[in-house]
Order: structure tokens, then C-alpha cells, then sequence
């Protein structure tokens, strides 16, 4: 596993996967900062990764549990130190899950599941910052 950074101008970088077919991401900062404000800043991707790991966790439970989820979105912040590295103190996630009769037991197990087992991404964190979490589901 690994993957290529390519400088592009000011403080902008593409970041290509060695697994993953040629699909990029672009990577910026603010232009008070010295970039352009185009990509996501290096600190964003932690907080995409731990959503998207633990979500397709999540999902794949939920499917296993035959939940019938019509819409799933989360929302992820990040309290960050006031002084240098201005690392992440702090991570909140929402997760919102709809569908059609959703049981709240799966939805808590399925997050539980992905928090305590698979999320390789929370593992890493979740020794160094606090996490919280919590769920909305939306029966529709």
C-alpha cells in the first residue's frame, strides 16, 4: 500500500494511490496560507478517512442485518489545539441514517462494531483523540 504526491504549484500537491486505478486527490490549502483554497487540506483527509472507514463498516453491518437504508450521510468536526502541530483534540461524528423501518439496536451495533473491530482508521485515532459519536435515524 502506498501512494505518489505530485507537486503542482503555490501549496497545491495531487496524491495518487498505487491501488486504486489512477483516481487522485487534490490537495490545497487556504489562500491566506499560500494556496489557491482548490483541494482538501491534509488535515481534512483524517477526518474523510475515519467517515469513510467506519462507514462502509457501517453499511456493509447494516446490509448484513437487512436494514433498508434509503439514505446515509455523516457529519465529522474537529476541535484542533490552539498552539503548533494544532493537532486534532477533539473529532465529533453524526451519523444520520435513513430508511424504511431501521432499527435503532442495529444502527448502535453496527457503529459499535466499526468503533471496537474493523475502523482501521479509529483504531489508530481513537488512543490520542477523543471521539464522540452519536446517530439520527430517519424512518421513512
Amino acid at each position: 500500500m502506498g501512494i505518489k504526491l505530485e507537486y503542482l504549484e503555490d501549496l497545491r500537491f495531487r496524491a495518487y494511490s498505487d491501488e486504486n486505478n489512477g483516481y487522485s486527490i487534490l490537495l490545497d490549502t487556504s489562500k491566506e496560507s499560500g494556496g489557491s483554497g482548490e483541494g482538501m487540506r491534509p488535515m481534512d483527509l483524517i477526518l474523510v478517512s475515519l467517515a469513510g472507514c467506519s462507514s462502509m463498516d457501517i453499511i456493509s453491518i447494516l446490509k448484513k442485518k437487512r436494514q433498508n437504508v434509503v439514505d446515509y450521510n455523516v457529519s465529522v468536526t474537529g476541535e484542533k489545539a490552539d498552539t503548533h502541530p494544532r493537532v486534532f483534540t477533539k473529532i465529533t461524528i453524526i451519523y444520520t441514517i435513513r430508511g424504511k423501518n431501521i432499527e435503532e439496536q442495529a444502527v448502535k451495533r453496527a457503529i459499535e462494531l466499526s468503533k471496537d473491530k474493523y475502523c482501521s482508521v479509529w483504531a489508530m485515532l481513537k488512543g490520542a483523540i477523543d471521539i464522540k459519536w452519536s446517530y439520527r435515524i430517519e424512518n421513512c
